[in-house]
């Protein structure tokens, strides 16, 4: 018997776990995010980091750093678009991909060479224990609802026998952050804090930006789910506890390690997280209000005056279901830090 975030950790991150197997993401994959959606999610990205160099906050010379970049395709529109929009700055720039598993940084740098061949530059580390920037611009999408948790529930945590779940004793530090934040009933994120330190000590000076689903405030239950071939199972519709209502022919065993397993983000101990290590929350919004903020509508209109009217509608409705409030537009927040 093992803790759930034990068993989690396998799932997605062993030698053979869903994340190192490099899993399809969007129309062919288990689920869609943002930067598969359309290219201006990047795109909106690269305006608001073009705003912060000329804000002064940031320097022309600063880092752009992406962690997990999955293919890369996001980092590769924020290239993309900062040609488009201020070329000048690609001769400046040093772009990195922070990529733990070498599979998947094999994959990305084919496709940014597929894409830019040497007219970008990319560098790439395992940890941002290896980045040590003067300045950064950091970005991530949907990152830290693939932390690993601990799932309590009325004074206890879950435990894994093989994919037999059983409620037993909490351990202190999970006890500890129940108090904390209040919570009864839902996850506990593990890792938040080593991570936000970890950022802190890369970068002198930095921006952070991400995206993910999930409240400000701890939702009082348990979201624990499975994506697999664009379809969501509820974790415990797959065991016995829930009784009449558990998903028939399908079983913990056949998807583990082949299907994404996740859970909403408590943006406020993401928060306390982040300032507890030298960051001041600049914004929290919703991703609608994020990226129209950011430039989107600009960049929309851009594209209009350049391209005939089929590819303008065709990018549009992209580029629409990143804001639609019943689509992604109000499905994920976005939180701002910075470190001056």
């Amino acid at each position: 018997m093992i803790p759930f975030s034990k068993y989690m950790n396998e799932w997605l991150y062993a030698k053979d776990g869903y994340y190192a197997s490099m899993p399809d993401i969007g129309k062919k994959g288990d689920f869609a995010t943002s930067a598969t959606t359309s290219m201006f999610f990047g795109g909106a990205i690269a305006k608001r980091l073009i705003s912060v160099i000329e804000s002064g906050f940031l320097s022309e010379n600063c880092t752009v750093v992406e962690i997990g970049a999955h293919r890369g395709y996001m980092i590769a529109d924020m290239a993309q678009f900062i040609y488009t929009l201020k070329p000048t700055l690609l001769e400046s720039l040093t772009f990195v991909i922070i990529e733990p598993q070498e599979k998947i940084e094999v994959e990305q740098k084919k496709y940014l060479k597929e894409s830019f061949g040497e007219a970008v530059k990319f560098c790439w580390f395992k940890s941002l224990k290896e980045l040590k920037a003067k300045e950064a611009f950091v970005v991530a999408n949907e990152l830290f609802d693939a932390f690993i948790c601990e799932v309590v529930k009325d004074g206890q945590m879950l435990y894994m026998s093989g994919s037999r779940p059983i409620f037993g004793g909490m351990d202190k530090e999970t006890q500890k952050l129940c108090e904390r934040y209040s919570i009864t009933k839902g996850e506990i994120a593990k890792g938040y804090e080593e991570f936000a330190c970890e950022l802190s000590n890369s970068a002198q000076k930095c921006e952070f930006i991400t995206f993910d689903y999930g409240e400000k405030e701890p939702r009082g239950d348990i979201s624990l789910r499975i994506y697999s071939a664009h379809k969501t199972y509820p974790f415990f519709s797959l065991t016995d506890y829930a009784k009449s209502e558990r998903i028939q022919n399908l079983s913990l065993e056949s998807l583990y390690k082949k299907s994404d397993l996740t859970y909403d983000v408590n943006f406020s101990h993401l928060k306390d997280a982040f300032e507890s290590a030298g960051f001041e929350e600049r914004a929290f919004c919703t991703q609608s209000h994020a990226l129209v903020d950011f430039g989107l509508i600009d960049l929309l209109e851009i594209l209009k005056n350049s391209v005939d009217e089929k590819s303008y509608r065709m990018e549009l409705s992209k580029a629409v279901q990143l804001i639609d409030p019943s689509f992604l537009g109000e499905r994920f927040n976005m939180i701002r830090f910075q470190k001056v």
